[in-house]
């Protein structure tokens, strides 16, 4: 019987909801350069775009993760899918980039891992009224669960 000696490499779990624009382009930046420094790079985002396919061009691995770009009663099953990822992944960092993938990356892991929360735009500042208000107040609570935002 041979066992596999386990990675020693750092593990970075990247988590995206946008697969084209900004921060699918930041995604690509970051995963191009952790990959070069020697690190375990994984992203977990929607299907769609060619993100995925540039990630796994790059030699990431790439966890399908449904999410929708507005929160709602969606939010739950996509906390618990990427509940899912961050048990199979074991990442040492978790790296959330954009509004909604910070939110479901935040409550999945509540500090549990280190975690970065990279908003590329501020969800209370793109929205107005009650939304915008309620946004806010998430992002105060939520900054808990974030070593940096």
């Amino acid at each position: 019987m041979q066992l596999i000696a386990p990675d020693p490499r750092p593990r970075v779990l990247h988590v995206t909801q946008p697969v084209d624009g900004g921060a699918a382009r930041v995604v690509t930046d970051l995963a191009r350069a952790q990959l070069a420094a020697g690190l375990h790079v994984t992203v977990a985002c929607p299907d769609g775009g060619d993100l995925a396919a540039r990630l796994r061009a790059l030699g990431a691995d790439v966890h399908p993760w449904h999410a929708t770009r507005a929160p709602g009663p969606s939010l739950v099953g996509e906390v618990r899918r990427l509940r899912r990822v961050v048990g199979a992944v074991r990442p040492d960092v978790v790296h959330a980039h954009s509004a909604k993938a910070g939110l479901a990356a935040r409550l999945a892991v509540r500090g549990r891992v280190a975690t970065v929360f990279q908003p590329h735009a501020w969800s209370f500042e793109a929205v107005g009224g009650p939304t915008a208000a309620l946004a806010l107040k998430w992002e105060r609570w939520g900054a808990r669960w974030a070593s940096r935002v």
